[in-house]
């Protein structure tokens, strides 16, 4: 088995036990046949990987964010729409 395997056969514990214990992560690393070195880059690569990670909540947030401020935008263009509207029909004719 190629150590890519090898680790894709950790996987599925992987982000926890990056986010709980990295000793423990190299040591299973170490364990599957990497070096040392090689087994602390994938740690740290992970973490760096993990902290970029975007959840369902923070997507979530972000969209609603993105709809209140649209929303918003629209109500402001309606308003100044319907004024100028009522401002041309009570002007006098030209």
């Amino acid at each position: 088995m190629s150590r890519c395997g090898m680790l894709a056969e950790i996987g599925g514990r992987v982000i926890a036990t990056i986010v709980s214990d990295s000793h423990t992560f190299v040591k299973r690393l170490r364990a599957t046949g990497f070096t040392e070195e090689q087994a602390e880059v994938i740690v740290d690569a992970s973490r760096d990987a993990l902290a970029q990670l975007v959840t369902k909540d923070d997507m979530r947030d972000a969209l609603l964010a993105t709809e209140q401020r649209i929303i918003i935008k629209i109500g402001a263009m309606i308003f100044v729409a319907v004024g100028i509207i009522i401002a041309v029909l009570k002007s006098p004719p030209w």
